[in-house]
């Protein structure tokens, strides 16, 4: 059944945001039919405004994490702007913030008060590394996330750690932030209640390093990066072809290793006692890759990749960005739309789930303090802050920040 109302249309977000974390949470509520407030500092807003200008203008950052929002530029330090907040956070259904440590509780906007003052509110706060502990006061960008969660230490070759080109700590904590965003409107139909969600930077990586840990908990053996593969599962990686491209192939359990040997014209490798199961061929992948190479080394990408896909062999191309642009199975699917900016329309994929017949807004990427006016004048002051409040406001150090 298709509808002309967005899943949540009606839910109104607040976002103290900049950079990847929190902008991404609330764009995607944005894609839904949430109206989004993006609170920016008057004069610079986002940190992300700045990184470039390569979308007309734009940032190629901030026009992919912001269509759809509306920009309020409120000085928080200001008593009258401080108040407005306020007056938005009455009506509004979700707060998400990743400000700097302690950024909300010099606001008075601690989120335990929050939750007392409007108790249907969903509080988001995303920190680096959670409230409490050694760590909770340092910077907490992509690249120190992923170094201090171990991420690095299993990307890369030996010797040569590397960090994800996807900012992976900023992203999963987007996604993380998202659907416990839902789950939690979907828990205040239940209860009537809102909710407080601390989410750290730092767990949301841990979480994705689960696997790796258990290696090293149970096994006691730290896994070493492989490049185009994984530690954990060989053969699996990517090998040059006969005509200047890099077929990735791999097998994941041990009915598609016989598969491959035989794909490779090696059949009797399947057989060899010294490669029956994943972890040996872990051990011997040297080897291993050695003979998918050699095979790989006689044939075009078409040929290895037709043959890969008849014998059911995973399998793809290395492709780069360009050619992910121009990816035949993204304008197959009709996969980009256009959202506007102040120099025209620029392209940007929908949002990887939406149910059929759902609409999704493709809203614009708005000038800082583009709505200011229209939020003042919508919601003014609802109350003066408490007495003795600190209202220092900053945005240095941002929690979930640059990639």
């Amino acid at each position: 059944m298709t509808t002309t109302v967005g899943p949540l249309s009606g839910i109104t977000v607040v976002g103290l945001e900049q950079a990847i974390s929190a902008p991404l949470a609330t764009r995607h509520l944005a894609d839904l039919g949430a109206r989004v407030i993006k609170v920016e500092t008057p004069g610079h807003g986002d940190s992300t405004r700045s990184y470039d200008s390569v979308v007309g203008g734009l940032s190629a950052h901030f026009a992919w994490l912001n269509h759809g929002k509306e920009s309020a530029a409120l000085n928080l330090r200001d008593d009258a702007d401080l108040g407005v907040l306020h007056g938005i956070l009455a009506t509004a259904d979700v707060l998400v913030s990743n400000l700097a440590p302690g950024a909300l509780d010099r606001l008075g906007l601690a989120t335990r008060g929050l939750a007392e003052r409007y108790p249907r509110l969903i509080v988001v706060d995303i920190s680096g590394y959670g409230v409490g502990g050694p760590f909770d006061h340092k910077r907490a960008y992509d690249l120190l996330i992923q170094s201090e969660a171990g991420s690095c230490s299993i990307t890369g070759l030996p010797g040569h750690p590397a960090k994800s080109g996807i900012p992976i700590a900023d992203v999963g904590t987007a996604l993380y932030a998202y659907s416990a965003i839902l789950a939690a409107l979907y828990n205040r139909e239940r209860t009537g209640q809102g909710a407080v969600i601390p989410i750290a930077m730092l767990d949301t990586v841990a979480e994705m390093m689960g696997f790796a840990m258990n290696q090293v908990i149970h096994a006691g053996t730290e896994p070493v990066p492989v490049g185009m593969g994984s530690p954990m599962v060989a053969p699996y990686g990517a090998y040059a072809t006969a005509d200047g491209e890099m077929a990735v192939l791999g097998t994941t359990n041990d009915r598609e290793w016989r598969r491959l040997a035989e794909l490779i014209d090696r059949p009797e490798l399947a057989d060899d006692e010294r490669y029956l199961h994943n972890d040996d061929r872990v051990a011997a992948r040297d080897e291993l890759d050695a003979a998918v190479g050699a095979w790989c080394a006689t044939r075009s990408l078409e040929e290895i990749q037709a043959a890969a896909d008849a014998a059911g062999i995973g399998n793809a191309r290395l492709n780069t960005v360009h050619a992910l642009v121009e990816h035949p199975q993204l304008k197959a699917r009709g996969r980009w739309r256009d959202i506007g900016t102040p120099s025209g329309p620029v392209p940007a994929l929908l949002p990887p789930a939406v149910a059929l017949g759902w609409p999704v807004r493709s809203g614009s990427v708005p000038v800082l303090g583009e709505h200011t006016d229209a939020i003042r004048a919508e919601f003014g002051a609802v109350s003066e802050p408490a007495e003795g409040d600190d209202m220092t406001f900053h945005l240095t150090n941002p929690r979930g920040g640059a990639q």
